[in-house]
């Protein structure tokens, strides 16, 4: 595994240029045009590899791309699903205040760590195996999808499928924290509406005549706010709120959104029951629930055995590799929750991400590149 590093560190000036062709490429996740753009880019780097490169087309989301890597053609055993993502949350004219540059060991640039660095480390992975005749007897699919960022609508079906054809997943979202850990779980995360429907009257003719929803919504918050557990991995934030017209109104309609998470697939059933079982608090009062989790939790028991394969590898290369449970959801837990194989936090070391400080740290890419390379091989 050691060749692997050798070959690829004296690339890191590559790697960086590289990376700066891409975070200068913006791709918000809701503009089509610019990640077509940004695909086709990308599309070009991978058919220079020889991989065989397909553009799943999308009507209203960008293209996504899928890059198959088969050095033994028929020959190969099996497949490993590479998992990354296109898009970022900045809009275009970001860079014209959030420019790329490097300072002090760093890229810093919109998109750099979440998850362009990881678009580079996969590409510089397959260069290292090639270039050192380390090549695996899998064929390997790299599947870069437009629509991560906004809950992977027009991807997901693509990827459950990709991932049920494969021995394991390797995602290559960020890491977690400067030392570069792997992420081994991650919570199932969702989004869920109560709506209260109250009834209209004048605050100061016939105030006994009028519902409040406003006043429904807050005994509701109040009440699901009891359900937070963190201990349990359980968490349940009130993180939108709407309702009323003007204040000499009872509120006829009120709303708010709350963002839901649990870390155990069991949690997250219960907790969307118990959501579907509430009742008004208000004589009169009505509510609708809508909603629900979008994605499950990614539990640590899919993520262990590859985690002791990418440790054994990062030791080869002299790395010591953590692991780190986070509360945010990536594509890797929808392949996970179909019970395959999945380990995450393969990209990018660095931190900021979705903030004006997104940075990656340009000495570990050639680190990442390796581990990413030898667990292709000894999966």
């Amino acid at each position: 595994m050691l060749s692997l590093l050798e070959w690829l560190q004296p690339r890191e000036r590559e790697m960086t240029r590289l990376l700066r062709k891409f975070v200068l490429a913006e791709t918000p996740s809701f503009d089509k045009a610019a990640l077509d753009r940004f695909g086709r880019i990308i599309a070009a780097e991978w058919r220079r590899r020889g991989a065989t490169v397909t553009q799943l087309r999308q009507r209203d989301r960008g293209d996504h791309i899928r890059a198959e890597w088969n050095p033994h053609g028929t020959g190969a055993r099996g497949q490993i699903l590479v998992l990354g993502h296109l898009d970022t949350v900045y809009g275009l004219g970001t860079l014209a205040r959030m420019p790329f540059h490097l300072s002090r060991g760093r890229a810093f640039g919109p998109g750099s760590f979440d998850m362009k660095g990881g678009l580079v480390i996969g590409l510089f992975a397959v260069d290292a195996l090639a270039a050192t005749d380390r090549l695996p007897q899998k064929r390997i699919v790299f599947l870069w999808t437009s629509d991560e960022e906004i809950g992977s609508g027009t991807s997901r079906a693509v990827i459950e499928r990709e991932a049920r054809r494969s021995d394991a997943v390797l995602v290559l979202e960020p890491a977690s924290g400067l030392a570069g850990d792997v992420k081994t779980s991650r919570k199932g995360v969702g989004e869920i509406e109560i709506l209260a429907i109250g009834r209209a009257a004048h605050a100061g003719l016939n105030p006994e005549a009028g519902i409040n929803a406003i006043e429904e919504i807050a005994l509701q918050i109040a009440r699901i706010s009891r359900w937070n557990q963190p201990g349990r991995g359980i968490t349940v934030n009130a993180g939108v709120i709407e309702g009323g017209t003007r204040t000499n109104v009872i509120p006829e309609k009120a709303r708010v959104v709350v963002d839901v998470r649990a870390a155990r697939a069991g949690d997250m059933r219960a907790l969307e029951r118990k959501f579907r079982a509430l009742r008004p608090i208000l004589r009169g009062a009505r509510l609708q629930i809508r909603g629900g989790f979008n994605r499950p939790p990614m539990e640590r028991k899919s993520s262990v055995a590859l985690y002791s394969k990418a440790r054994a590898v990062a030791k080869e290369i002299g790395v010591k590799l953590g692991e780190a449970r986070v509360g945010g959801g990536s594509d890797g837990n929808f392949t996970a929750a179909l019970g395959v194989r999945t380990l995450d936090g393969l990209g990018a070391v660095g931190e900021g991400a979705h903030s004006p400080n997104e940075n990656v740290l340009v000495g570990a890419l050639p680190k990442r590149a390796a581990l990413l390379a030898g667990l292709l091989v000894s999966i």
